[in-house]
Formats: C-alpha cells, structure tokens, sequence
C-alpha cells in the first residue's frame, strides 16, 4: 500500500519557519486537498513531498509495499511550457521518463485525447491559453502514469470555465487510479474536489478530517476562522 510519512518535517528559509514541525501521512485512494490562506506554506509543503525540497529537520519518506519509491509528477500554478509543439511538450517528458520511443507517440496522444487537446497537437505550446496550457501540463503528467500526483493551486489564475475543464482532467486522474494531492485557498474547489481536507496555518497542520466534516462543523478556531474569511 502507498504511503507517504511526513515526520515532523520543518523547513526554514532566509530565516523564516515556514514549515513547522509538520507529520502527516498520505494513502492511496482519496483525494487529499491542503487549504489555507495565501502564505500558509501550502507550495512549499508539496515541494518538500515532491523532492524539490529538502527539510531543514524531520524526515519524509516513501512506503509502496516493497517496490521502491513510486513514480510521482507534479503540476505547478504556473506550467512552464517548452518551446516545443503541443505533442512534443508529452513525449519529450517520456523521453525523460525513460519511455521507449515505439510507445511514446501513443501513449502522448491517447493523453492528449483525454485532456482534450488532440486537435492542437501540432501547436506550440507556448501560444495556447492559459487554461489549454494547464490542460497540457496536466496531460504531460498523466501520461507518465504517477502514482502521485501535486497539484499547486492549478486553476488559480484561471477563468471559471477553464476551471471548470481542469478540474474535470482532475477528476479523471483521480478516477483512473492516480492518488490526488493537491494545494487551494478556493473553498468551492475543495468542496468539488476534495476527499479529506488538511487545513495549515503558519507552517502547521492545524485540523485534518473529511471534507463534508471539516465544511460542516470545523474542529478548531483558526479553520472556523478561515471559512468565515476572518483570516488573512
């Protein structure tokens, strides 16, 4: 079984705590949604799951029943696009993966079928939309197949219909087997989107517990706080 342990894990930079003294754990299965205010270390939390990070104390680590440490992508709030087309923004991440060539043209486009973005295939990548490169992003990232995948705010600089065709690619990898891990402060998307909620404030988890739970009857005052939009 999949799991990651965060083991009062700290991160410090320029000499600000803007992790702290954190322990978690992720299982396969259901959506897992951080919220919290803008500058509650939400981004910086999923770095450190990510490996783009390292703690500055604590320990994380990786648990898939024996089988090493299981493939995990990330998507950002702000995708950076090659200056390639459309297809090769997919297959060139495959390349990298270490996807033989003879499958990566099928596997790209089968992903950009789901994503809805076959017909720009040919398209540079850096011309599309934002919401069309979020699209790609997402699709870059599902066809390598995670196990995992780190969603940071995705659909933030988006328009409510573009957001709208994310979080249904979300969805979609959430349904086809991929465990979502994902960072918002819109509470409409984690109601949408969310299994579990973890809510942080100044680098701590303060409540976790399921969606419907945590919308309903918070168990702290920071959490009760932020859903009244009393907290900066």
């Amino acid at each position: 079984m999949l799991a990651l342990a965060l083991e009062r894990v700290a991160y410090t930079a320029n000499g600000q705590r803007i992790i702290d003294d954190l322990s978690a754990e992720f299982t396969a299965g259901e959506r897992s949604v951080i919220l919290g205010a803008n500058g509650a270390g939400k981004s910086v939390l999923l770095r450190l799951c990510h490996g783009l990070l390292q703690p500055t104390s604590g320990t994380i680590r990786w648990n898939s029943g024996g089988s090493g440490k299981p493939r995990d992508a990330m998507v950002f709030q702000r995708p950076v696009m090659l200056r390639r087309s459309v297809l090769h923004n997919l297959t060139y991440a495959l390349a990298l993966a270490g996807v033989p060539w003879r499958e990566r043209k099928a596997r790209a486009r089968t992903a950009l079928a789901k994503a809805g973005l076959e017909a720009l295939a040919k398209r540079s990548a850096r011309v599309l939309s934002g919401g069309e490169q979020q699209r790609l992003a997402l699709a870059r990232a599902w066809a390598l197949e995670p196990t995992v995948l780190f969603l940071d705010e995705p659909t933030a600089n988006l328009d409510p219909v573009a957001t709208r065709e994310v979080e249904a690619i979300i969805q979609a990898i959430h349904s086809a087997g991929t465990k979502v891990i994902m960072t918002t402060h819109n509470l409409g998307q984690a109601r949408r989107l969310g299994d579990e909620i973890l809510f942080i404030a100044r680098g701590r988890l303060i409540e976790r517990a399921p969606a419907d739970v945590f919308f309903r009857a918070p168990a702290s005052v920071d959490a009760a706080a932020f859903l009244r939009g009393e907290l900066p």
